[in-house]
C-alpha cells in the first residue's frame, strides 16, 4: 500500500543557503586578509570575548580542575570506548602491495593527514562529546597537529569540561575561538597553529558553510545539516520508549527533523499522545527547540509490512536510524542507507552521541545514501605507488603507447616510446592503433 502520513512535516531542514553564504563569505574574507587581528575583532564582535586566544598550559590545568571528579571519570570512560573503536577502524586499513603481472609491483599505502582543525560546538549546548568524536580519531590516526577550536562564553571562555576533554583527547592545542572565525583560523593556520588538511566537527549553519566555502583548499568530513533521526518501530515496540527517542533528538534544534514508521497504527497513535506531554516536560530552552522541531519537520508514517518500512527508510537515509522491532539480524542485513544504525531497545541514539564507541559525526540531509560517518579513515590519503622491471614494463608501455593515441594523447605515447627504445633497442614494436 501507499504510505499513509499520520503526521506530515509541514517544512523541510532547509535553511537561507544565500543570505548564510553571503555572511560567511565575508567574514573568511576578511579574516583570510587581515589575520589574527581579524579573526580577534570577530570575537569581540560576536562572542563578546576579548581573552587570550590559544589557551597555556595553565589555563587548561586551571580549566580542567574545575570538572567534577565524576564527570572526569565518565569522559575517560567515553573516550576510552571511542579510542578502542577508532583503532579497531584503523587496523581495518593496511599497506599492502601485489605484482599484477611479472615485473610490475603495485601498492598501497594508508597516510594519516598531517594537520587536523576539530570543531566542537559550545553556544547552545557544550558538546563534550563532539570533542570526544574529532580529537580521539584524528590521534588514533597519527595526525601530527590537533587543533581544537570551541566558542568562548563572555568573560568565561571556553566550558571547562571541552578544555578538559580536548585536552585529554590529545589536541595540541586549543583554541578559543567559535564559528566561523573560529573555522577560518584553523583553515588558515592563525595564532601560530599549522593551517589544516582537514576540517571536522559539527556546527551551526555559518560553521557549515564555512566548511562548504573551503572545501577543496581544505578537506572537510562532511557537507553538514541539522541532525535527523529516524525510528522504525512494530507492534511490540514500547511506545514510551519511542517516543521518548523522538524527543531526544528533537531538542537538538528547532529544525531537527524525527521520524516514526511503523507497520502498527496503535503504537503510532500512542506515540503521536506522548510525544507533546513528554516535550512539555521539557526545561525551557530543550522545550522551544523539541517542540518546533516536532510541529514543522517531524513525521509518521504508517506502513504496510516491514520491508516497506525498510525501503522507505532507505529512502529518507536518516544520520540515526534506530530499530524498535523484532528480529534485529533481518534488519541488520536489509537496511542499507543510514549514518548509524541502532538494533533494539537496549541501546539508543543518545548512547552513540554520548560515549559508546562508534563516531557521532555522521552524514545528515540524506546522504547515508552515499556515505557513512567521520572515522580514522577520513584523517588517512589511501594512496598507491608502483614500482617495474624492464620487462615488466614492456607490455605496460605498449598498451600505453596505443591507448595514448587512441586519445589523441601523442605525449603520453611517447613517454612511452623512449622507454621502449632504451630497454630494448634491438626490438621492433607495432605501435599503431589502427591494427
Amino acid at each position: 500500500m501507499a504510505l499513509r502520513y499520520l503526521k506530515k512535516a509541514p517544512k523541510t531542514a532547509a535553511t537561507d543557503a544565500g543570505e548564510t553564504r553571503r555572511i560567511v563569505q565575508k567574514i573568511l574574507d576578511e579574516i583570510e586578509q587581515g589575520g589574527d587581528k581579524a579573526a580577534r575583532k570577530y570575537a569581540l564582535e560576536l562572542d563578546k570575548y576579548d581573552g587570550n586566544i590559544v589557551l597555556t598550559r595553565d589555563e587548561i590545568e586551571a580549566a580542567s580542575a574545575q570538572v567534577p571528579q565524576r564527570l572526569q571519570d565518565d569522559i575517560r570512560f567515553a573516550h576510552d570506548n571511542v579510542q578502542r573503536f577508532a583503532r579497531a577502524q584503523r587496523d581495518s586499513l593496511r599497506d599492502f602491495s601485489v605484482e599484477l603481472i611479472p615485473g610490475l609491483t603495485t601498492g598501497q599505502r594508508a597516510i594519516p593527514c598531517r594537520s587536523v582543525g576539530c570543531y566542537v560546538p559550545g553556544g547552545r549546548y557544550s558538546h563534550v562529546a563532539s570533542a570526544i568524536m574529532t580529537v580521539t580519531t584524528a590521534k588514533v590516526a597519527g595526525c601530527q597537529n590537533i587543533t581544537a577550536c570551541s566558542p568562548p562564553r563572555p568573560g568565561v571562555g571556553i566550558n571547562p569540561a571541552i578544555i578538559f576533554t580536548a585536552d585529554l583527547c590529545g589536541a595540541d592545542r586549543i583554541l578559543s575561538l567559535g564559528g566561523v572565525q573560529g573555522i577560518a583560523a584553523m583553515a588558515y593556520g592563525l595564532f601560530g597553529s599549522p593551517p589544516a588538511d582537514i576540517l571536522v566537527g559539527p556546527g551551526n549553519q555559518f560553521v557549515a558553510e564555512a566548511k562548504r566555502i573551503l572545501f577543496g583548499r581544505v578537506g572537510i568530513d562532511m557537507f553538514a545539516g541539522p541532525t535527523d533521526s529516524l525510528i522504525l518501530a512494530d507492534s511490540g515496540a514500547d511506545p514510551m520508549l519511542v517516543a521518548a527517542d523522538l524527543v531526544g533528538q528533537a531538542e537538538h534544534g528547532y529544525n531537527s527533523p524525527v521520524w516514526l514508521l511503523t507497520d502498527d497504527q496503535a503504537l503510532a497513535d500512542k506515540v503521536l499522545a506522548l510525544v507533546p506531554r513528554l516535550i512539555a516536560d521539557l526545561p525551557e530552552v530543550n522545550r522551544m527547540n523539541a517542540d518546533a522541531a516536532w510541529r514543522d519537520y517531524a513525521e509518521v508514517i504508517l506502513c504496510a509490512d516491514r520491508e516497506e518500512m525498510a525501503s522507505a527508510s532507505d529512502d529518507y537515509a536518516p544520520e540515526h536510524l534506530t530499530v524498535q522491532a523484532a528480529d534485529p539480524d533481518w534488519w541488520l542485513n536489509r537496511l542499507q542507507c543510514y549514518g548509524s544504525l541502532f538494533l533494539g531497545e537496549e541501546t539508543t541514539v543518545a548512547f552513540g552521541d554520548k560515549a559508546s564507541g562508534p563516531n557521532h559525526v555522521l552524514p545528515t540531509s540524506g546522504a547515508a545514501r552515499y556515505t557513512g560517518g567521520l572515522s580514522v579513515h577520513k584523517y588517512m590519503k589511501l594512496v598507491t605507488w608502483q614500482r617495474a622491471t624492464r620487462e615488466g614494463a614492456r607490455p605496460i608501455a605498449e598498451a600505453t603507447a596505443r591507448i595514448s593515441r587512441l586519445e589523441g594523447m601523442e605525449g603520453h605515447a611517447r613517454t612511452a616510446d623512449i622507454r621502449l627504445k632504451k630497454y630494448f633497442p634491438d626490438t621492433s614494436f607495432d605501435l599503431d592503433v589502427a591494427k
